[in-house]
C-alpha cells in the first residue's frame, strides 16, 4: 500500500511537469503575463468601436513576428512641440531640441561621463525584453504636448523610463547640454544629477500612466490615420473605468525635486514616495500623447505604455477593439498581452505579480 505522502507525490508530479513545460519564455524571464483575450468583442464587431479604413487595414502587417522588433535603449525622451505631425526626420530640423540632443549623443555619449558610473547589464534571454541599463542608446521623440514653461523658447521634456518631467529646457545647444548632463546621459541615475546651478526644474510625471501613440504622417500614413482613433478609444475606456484623461500636461503640484537639496538620499526618498503615490490616486489620471516615429509603422497602431514603476510596454497592431483589454489587463491589471507585444523596458520583474508593483 502506498502511504499518503507517496501517493500525493505521484499525483502531483505530472501537474508540476505540465506547468513547467507550458511556461512561456516571457513567464520564464519574469514578465507578468495574462492569457486574457486581446479582443473581447465579436469579429465582425457589433459594438461601437471605430473601424480603420479598409485601405489602411490592408497596409498593416498582420503576420510577421512582432516580439523583438524593439531595440534596447537606456532612455527615451519626448519633447514638447504642440504638434501631432513633424518633418520626416525630426532630428534633421535645425535649431530644435531634438536635433541638438542627437548631436550631443553622437559627440558626448562616450566621452563625457558624470560621476555616477554606468555599468551595462547582460542581455535579456528574450529578444525585445530589456533592462534600461543594457545599452547607452537614447531615443529622441517629439510629442504633442505643449510646454508648461512660461518662456515659449523653453521646452518641457518627458524622460522615460525614469518617469520624470523636466521643464525650462532652453531650445538651444546649451539647453540641450544642460538636459543631457542632468537627466539624459546614460550614466546619470534615475534621480538625475540635479545640479544646483542648472535652470532646469524636475518633477515626477503626475499621472498613473502615460500612453504614447505614434502619429507621424510625414513618415507613414498608417500611424497618422489610426492615432486619433486610438486616442479617442483610450480616453473613452479609461473614463469609463473612472480615470481622468488628459492630452496636455497639467503642471505638477509642489516643489520640484531640485528643492530637496539636503542630500541625495532625501531626493531619492521624495522621488520614490511620489512615484508610489501615483498608484493610489483617486481618481487616477492618465496622459495620452501623440509622438513622432518610433519604428515599426507596419505594425500600426503603435502604442507605448509607461508606468511609474519604470516599466515600458510596446504594443503593435492595436486597433480600437484591443483598447479595452489593454486598459483592463495592462494599465490596471499590470500584465502583458503577449499577442500584441513588440517588446519593452523593465518588464522582467521576477518578484512582482504586476508591472505596477515595486
Amino acid at each position: 500500500m502506498f502511504g499518503f505522502k507517496q501517493l500525493s507525490a505521484i499525483l502531483l508530479r505530472p501537474v508540476e511537469v505540465k506547468e513547467s513545460a507550458e511556461q512561456s519564455p516571457l513567464e520564464a524571464a519574469g514578465v507578468p503575463v495574462s492569457l486574457a483575450d486581446c479582443r473581447n468583442c465579436p469579429n465582425p464587431c457589433e459594438e461601437d468601436h471605430e473601424e480603420y479604413p479598409k485601405r489602411i487595414e490592408a497596409m498593416i502587417d498582420t503576420t510577421s513576428e512582432m516580439l523583438g522588433s524593439v531595440k534596447p535603449y537606456r532612455r527615451q525622451v519626448v519633447i514638447s512641440t504642440g504638434k501631432s505631425d513633424w518633418e520626416r526626420s525630426v532630428t534633421d530640423v535645425e535649431d530644435t531640441l531634438a536635433a541638438y540632443l542627437v548631436a550631443l549623443q553622437t559627440r558626448l555619449g562616450g566621452t563625457h561621463t558624470p560621476p555616477s558610473a554606468f555599468t551595462p547589464a547582460g542581455p535579456s534571454p528574450v529578444v525585445g525584453i530589456f533592462k534600461d541599463n543594457e545599452t547607452h542608446k537614447v531615443s529622441v521623440l517629439n510629442g504633442s504636448h505643449d510646454t508648461i514653461s512660461d518662456d515659449c523658447a523653453s521646452e518641457t521634456v518627458l524622460v522615460f523610463p525614469d518617469y520624470k518631467l523636466v521643464a525650462d529646457v532652453r531650445r538651444t545647444l546649451e539647453g540641450a547640454r544642460d538636459l543631457w548632463e542632468n537627466a539624459v546621459h546614460p550614466a546619470v541615475p534615475r534621480l538625475g544629477a540635479l545640479d544646483p546651478t542648472s535652470a532646469l526644474r524636475t518633477w515626477i510625471i503626475p499621472y498613473a500612466c502615460v500612453i504614447l501613440i505614434c502619429s507621424h504622417r510625414r513618415r507613414d500614413v498608417r500611424c497618422a490615420v489610426v492615432a486619433p482613433k486610438l486616442e479617442a478609444a483610450f480616453g473613452k475606456v479609461l473614463e469609463r473605468e473612472g480615470w481622468d484623461v488628459h492630452t496636455q500636461i497639467e503642471e505638477p503640484d509642489g516643489p520640484p525635486l531640485e528643492a530637496f537639496n539636503e542630500c541625495d538620499r532625501d531626493r531619492e526618498v521624495q522621488m520614490l514616495r511620489r512615484l508610489q503615490e501615483l498608484d493610489r490616486q483617486d481618481p487616477k489620471r492618465a496622459l495620452v500623447l501623440k509622438t513622432s516615429h518610433i519604428g515599426g509603422h507596419k505594425y500600426a497602431g503603435n502604442v507605448i505604455i509607461y508606468l511609474p514603476s519604470g516599466a515600458g510596454v510596446w504594443y503593435g497592431r492595436v486597433s480600437t477593439h484591443e483598447v479595452e483589454p489593454i486598459v483592463r489587463t495592462t494599465i490596471i491589471g499590470g500584465r502583458i498581452l503577449p499577442p500584441l507585444l513588440r517588446g519593452g523596458v523593465n518588464l522582467a520583474r521576477p518578484d512582482c505579480k504586476r508591472l505596477n508593483d515595486w
